[in-house]
C-alpha cells in the first residue's frame, strides 16, 4: 500500500501546487481542461473560519505551525487571521494558486494546506496576495499574468529568496481530482533552470520538479517577465500529525 501511495501511481497522477508542489504532467487525455472558467466566488470560500485556520495549520507539524501566522481567504483576497511569532505562514491554497496552464486551475474543490518558511513567506506571499486579490475581483488568467508581469517589472514584488521552502503534510488537503487526491510532501523553491541538477526524475530519486508559473515548456514565451522559479518536491512518509501516510485513504 505504501508503494501505491508514495510510488509511481500517486506521484505521476498528483499535480500539486504554489504554491504548491508539482509532479510530472498527466497524459494528454487527463490534461484536457475540466474547469474552463472561474467558479462563483462563494465556492472558493470556506464559511467556517475556524476550520480554515485548522486546515492551514495542519500543513506542518504542530511544532512549526503552532506559532505560525495563519491566513484565511476573504472576499477581497487573503487576510491575516492569526498573528504568529516564528516567521512561518500557513494558508490554504486554491486551484488558482497553481500554474496557469493547470487543468484544475479554476477548480473550486482544491483545498491545499501550505506552511511557508520565513524566506518563502517574504518572497512568495506578495505574489500570492496579488493573485488572490485579482481572482476575487473576477479577473481572467491573462489579466492576472499581465498584472504579475507588470508588478515584477516595476519591482513591486520581491525576487525569490534563497532557502525558500514549504510544508504540505496535511492529511485533510484536497490537492487534485486525480490519484488519491493528497500526498504529504515538502517543497523547495529555487532559481535553477534544470531539474536534473537536483537529480529530479532520475531512476530511484525521491525528487520531482516543475516550473512554478507554467507546466508546459511551450509556455516559456508567455512566461517572459515572470522570474524563473523551479519547484522541487520530495514526498515524505508521514502526515503532519505523525501518522504514516500509508495508513491514510480518502
Amino acid at each position: 500500500m505504501r508503494k501505491n501511495k508514495m510510488g509511481v501511481t500517486a506521484i505521476t497522477s498528483l499535480t500539486l501546487l504554489l504554491g504548491f508542489g508539482m509532479t510530472q504532467q498527466a497524459t494528454a487525455q487527463d490534461a484536457a481542461p475540466s474547469y474552463p472558467q472561474m467558479a462563483p466566488i462563494e465556492q472558493y470560500l470556506m464559511p467556517d473560519r475556524a476550520a480554515e485556520i485548522a486546515l492551514a495549520r495542519s500543513a506542518a507539524p504542530a511544532s512549526i505551525s503552532g506559532d505560525a501566522t495563519v491566513l484565511v481567504l476573504g472576499r477581497k483576497g487573503y487576510e491575516k487571521a492569526v498573528d504568529g511569532k516564528n516567521g512561518f505562514v500557513c494558508w490554504v491554497g486554491r486551484g488558482w494558486s497553481g500554474p496557469f496552464d493547470w487543468p484544475e486551475f479554476w477548480s473550486a474543490k482544491i483545498r491545499a494546506a501550505d506552511c511557508l518558511n520565513p524566506q518563502a513567506a517574504r518572497s512568495l506571499l506578495p505574489s500570492i496576495y496579488l493573485r488572490a486579490k485579482l481572482v476575487m475581483a473576477g479577473r481572467s488568467k491573462a489579466e492576472i499574468v499581465s498584472a504579475l508581469k507588470a508588478a515584477f517589472a516595476h519591482k513591486q514584488l520581491p525576487q525569490l529568496e534563497s532557502g525558500a521552502m514549504d510544508y504540505m503534510m496535511s492529511k485533510s488537503s484536497y490537492l487534485t481530482d486525480m490519484g488519491e487526491h493528497d500526498m504529504p510532501h515538502v517543497m523547495f523553491f529555487n532559481q535553477v533552470q534544470d531539474g536534473s541538477d537536483w537529480g529530479s526524475g532520475a531512476a530511484g530519486s525521491p525528487v520531482m520538479s516543475s516550473p512554478y508559473w507554467f507546466f508546459a515548456p511551450g509556455q516559456q514565451s508567455p512566461q517572459g517577465g515572470l522570474p524563473p522559479i523551479m519547484v522541487f518536491l520530495v514526498a515524505v512518509p508521514d502526515w503532519s500529525d505523525g501518522t504514516p501516510a500509508s495508513m491514510h485513504s480518502h
